[in-house]
């Protein structure tokens, strides 16, 4: 009876720092057995002007958030091209919270670098390349993990959700952008 006391505890306890991790309460950057993995790179054809996708993408940091993306995004800081803002991202076991600065360097390149979330170091940039027809969006960056394999497992599962999110989010834009511009040609 007492080893599967001490199991369950011990499992309750895993579940526990599992979900404190994951929805980035706890940062655990020690610097040991730093792995790193690619994210992405992704690229995305929309039908609208370099500008307007860049003003998409910047109007919630450096203007005002939209009311679907108030639930999302929360800006803590802001300046003229820099902003510093928490994102809520739906996990399996919750909601995953990251802080992240973004950076702002008009019309061609947004970059992201995490203070805090579930894995101690991603950066991660936006870039825009004007087109005959519109704009090419290609996002990368970087996810870092400490503690070797088992970092590495982890900045894995990170990276998959990581991932589902910005591809979501640049579904969104790619979309309002194509939206904008049709309506100022129409």
């Amino acid at each position: 009876m007492r080893r599967l006391l001490v199991s369950v505890g011990l499992t309750l306890a895993a579940r526990g720092v599992y979900r404190i991790v994951a929805s980035g309460a706890l940062t655990l950057d020690v610097g040991r057995g730093r792995r790193t993995r690619a994210l992405g790179p992704l690229t995305w054809r929309i039908g609208a002007p370099r500008e307007t996708v860049f003003d998409v993408i910047a109007e919630p940091y450096l203007g005002r958030a939209t009311r679907a993306l108030q639930e999302k995004l929360h800006v803590w800081e802001r300046g003229a091209d820099m902003a510093l803002a928490a994102h809520f991202t739906p996990i399996k076991s919750g909601v995953a919270t990251t802080v992240e600065t973004v950076v702002f360097e008009r019309p061609e390149r947004v970059t992201f670098r995490l203070v805090r979330g579930p894995v101690p170091h991603v950066s991660e940039a936006f870039t825009l390349r004007a087109l005959e027809d519109g704009t090419e969006l290609t996002w990368e960056g970087e996810l870092g993990t400490d503690f070797w394999s088992l970092g590495e497992w982890w900045g894995e599962r990170v990276a998959r959700a990581w991932d589902r999110a910005v591809r979501a989010s640049l579904d969104a834009v790619a979309s309002e952008a194509e939206r904008r511009a049709a309506r100022t040609r129409g």
